[in-house]
């Protein structure tokens, strides 16, 4: 695709940057039919190549963003489904978050668009205020159809009650049994130690059975993901900064193997550091190894853990759909290794038809594009429905949180799963089967 930036403009990073992908675009639309927001609305202007148009001609000629513009850039899920199947390699993921720091910059939105997207900016990377807000949802629950739209939406999706944590919180969870071999990080996240603290207690149970180290850095919390696709450049940021240099003192100071993320949304954005600081004189250097030494859970198990798995007695053969999430397999470009650990539990892994669409997650989209997040998630449920399922596995907590909306088939973490399967407890939700 033919580009006109002026030298002044590609003076700024971001416009070189998105320049030079754009040009690797040659329009083939091979992207169009795997977009999931295409498939729904059937508009070009709702595929990736009709996207890449529009922000191309907003940033080249600095245009003000229009409704129409912010209407479909708003309506991407930032699946990256488009990325697997583009023959050129055009990343464009690096352009839909230029083309919303764009519009956060120079578009005035509507009073409740602006006001809800401040709130949840606010309050979900905070997990004291997400639990607070649970708990006040309890009251506006059944008055929610006092509200606009999109509060309801979220009324509806708001949890208003959480598990208790089994295990106490602690800045570092030493191996007890046998030698150390390895020393990493857990990011715990902002929302999921919330709502599913089982995952993180799974996932540390499990490393530190097979001798791995686990550190907790306590001033971190969320890794920046949501105001990042928020199009909130500035807290993003703050929120980048922060983890990186907490995460490399740690690394300098004691040494970190790994970081490791077990929720697959947040692990695509901190692989993307490098990038995002790829110019930065300060952060450059330590952005870079904080995107090398990020692994997801599965990741991690599959290429560097020789995992102790055992025979379950008294127990079923389950049918295990899994369902591989967006940021997983296009973000992160990882599929099989999740499934070939599953296949060592000796359960049957099934594969989700049409398994490269989105759910409807996409971490607030459901919130605030609620009409497409249903008729992505009631598609899901039909393809999840075909193979008849015992129970699901996936490896993010945004698409736990959706699909258990949709479905009553239990659905749980992977490494809920393999932690059981090599000497962990049994995850409460499989006793109830």
């Amino acid at each position: 695709m033919r580009t006109s930036f002026t030298e002044e403009q590609l003076k700024d990073k971001d416009n070189r940057s998105s320049e030079a992908i754009i040009r690797k675009c040659v329009h083939c639309g091979f992207c169009i039919p795997t977009c999931p927001s295409y498939k729904v609305l059937t508009n070009e202007s709702d595929s990736p190549r009709g996207r890449i148009y529009m922000i191309k001609d907003m940033i080249e000629n600095q245009k003000k963003p229009t409704e129409n513009i912010v209407k479909h850039v708003d309506r991407c899920l930032s699946c990256c489904s488009c990325m697997t199947t583009c023959p050129s390699g055009v990343n464009y993921m690096h352009i839909i978050d230029h083309g919303r720091n764009y519009i956060e910059k120079n578009y005035q939105r509507p009073f409740w668009d602006k006001h809800i997207r401040n709130v949840l900016s606010f309050v979900i990377p905070n997990h004291r205020l997400f639990r607070l807000a649970g708990f006040l949802t309890k009251f506006a629950k059944p008055f929610k159809f006092l509200f606009p739209k999109k509060i309801k939406s979220m009324i509806t999706l708001m949890p208003t009650n959480f598990p208790k944590k089994k295990m106490k919180d602690e800045k570092i969870y030493p191996v007890t049994n046998g030698n150390k071999i390895s020393r990493v990080a857990l990011l715990t996240g902002c929302v999921q130690k919330v709502i599913a603290p089982e995952i993180n207690e799974a996932t540390i149970r499990l490393l530190n059975r097979h001798g791995v180290e686990v550190v907790i850095p306590l001033k971190i919390n969320c890794c920046g993901s949501l105001n990042h696709h928020l199009g909130k450049e500035r807290s993003a940021h703050e929120e980048f900064k922060n983890n990186i240099h907490h995460w490399y003192d740690e690394y300098l100071k004691d040494g970190l193997d790994a970081i490791i993320s077990n929720t697959s949304g947040c692990g695509t954005t901190i692989k993307d550091y490098g990038f995002i600081f790829r110019e930065d004189s300060e952060l450059k250097k330590k952005a870079k190894k904080i995107s090398e030494l990020t692994k997801d859970i599965s990741e991690y198990l599959s290429d560097n853990l020789k995992l102790n798995f055992k025979d379950i007695k008294n127990t079923k053969v389950y049918k295990i759909a899994y369902h591989s999430a967006c940021s997983m397999q296009h973000g992160q470009k990882i599929h099989s290794k999740p499934m070939d650990l599953l296949k060592k539990t000796g359960n049957e892994i099934l594969e989700i038809p049409d398994g490269h669409l989105c759910c409807g997650s996409a971490g607030t989209y459901n919130m605030l594009q609620a009409e497409i997040a249903d008729k992505l998630l009631k598609e899901k449920i039909k393809n999840i429905d075909q193979v008849k399922p015992d129970l699901i596995s996936t490896g993010n907590i945004g698409c736990i949180s959706q699909i258990s909306n949709g479905t009553k088939i239990p659905i749980l973490h992977t490494v809920e799963i393999i932690d059981w399967y090599t000497g962990g407890p049994q995850p409460e939700i499989l006793r109830k089967l």
